[in-house]
């Protein structure tokens, strides 16, 4: 692996979406305002506000950027992009951690324009920081940008990418806790969300929530998110060919 090919294939990345003022837009913009949308549903019911709001401040970065990440690496496939690239000295490591380090980078700037929009505009509360809570969503963002390079190698098409989101998504979405308290699930159930993780997300949210400080469980769930994020790196990895068909 070489830090100088991957960050400059990141470089590259940025270059690119800087240039796409819609993708620009979505996500800077559709988090805030699916908050927004949420907060005047819950009217009054401030307390569902800040339990359901703070969960998808972690969710939303993990769907958008799963979403813009598989389906730009399809069009890398399709452009040859990817075969030129690496037909060079890039590395296939290179090429996807510095992928992972634009988007991540992205979701930095994501999760923070959210989160001040959830707090500052839509009165969102929590006994955690709010340092904290741009931490967690970033952290998953970065989790649905892997996850999107992984799954775009089962992509011919950009819409055959966007055919993969309900099947990654949804699952982790109705077993993460959001919808209905995990503990309260069926056992079967209960077991398939530990291998899922936006069910840690949804934990490390809880944790952010409830207590000022942050608390063992929620260092460990960050630790489970990153070593899912890695493992979903090398196993793209293995995805990646110098032929493109």
């Amino acid at each position: 692996m070489s830090i100088t090919i991957t960050l400059a294939t990141a470089a590259r990345v940025l270059t690119q979406v800087r240039h796409d003022r819609r993708t620009v837009a979505v996500l800077l913009t559709v988090p805030s305002l699916l908050l927004a949308l949420l907060r005047y549903i819950f009217g009054v019911r401030m307390d569902i506000f800040d339990q359901v709001g703070l969960t998808l401040l972690g969710i939303f970065p993990f769907i958008s950027m799963y979403l813009i990440t598989s389906v730009a690496m399809v069009r890398e496939r399709i452009s040859g992009t990817l075969e030129r690239l690496l037909s060079t000295p890039t590395h296939k490591v290179d090429l996807l951690f510095g992928y992972g380090i634009a988007f991540g980078l992205l979701a930095v700037v994501q999760a923070s324009v959210a989160s001040v929009v959830a707090y500052g505009l839509l009165g969102l509360r929590s006994q955690g920081s709010f340092g904290m809570v741009i931490v967690v969503a970033t952290v998953t963002a970065v989790l649905g940008a892997a996850t999107g390079l992984l799954t775009s190698a089962f992509a011919r098409t950009e819409f055959q990418a966007l055919q993969f989101a309900p099947t990654v998504i949804l699952p982790q979405t109705l077993l993460c806790g959001l919808i209905w308290p995990r503990e309260q699930m069926a056992v079967p159930l209960q077991w398939a969300g530990y291998a899922l993780p936006l069910r840690y997300v949804d934990e490390a949210m809880s944790e952010v929530g409830t207590f000022p400080m942050p608390t063992a469980i929620l260092l460990r769930d960050l630790l489970i998110i990153a070593v899912f994020i890695l493992a979903t790196l090398l196993v793209a990895t293995a995805t990646l060919r110098r032929r493109t068909e």
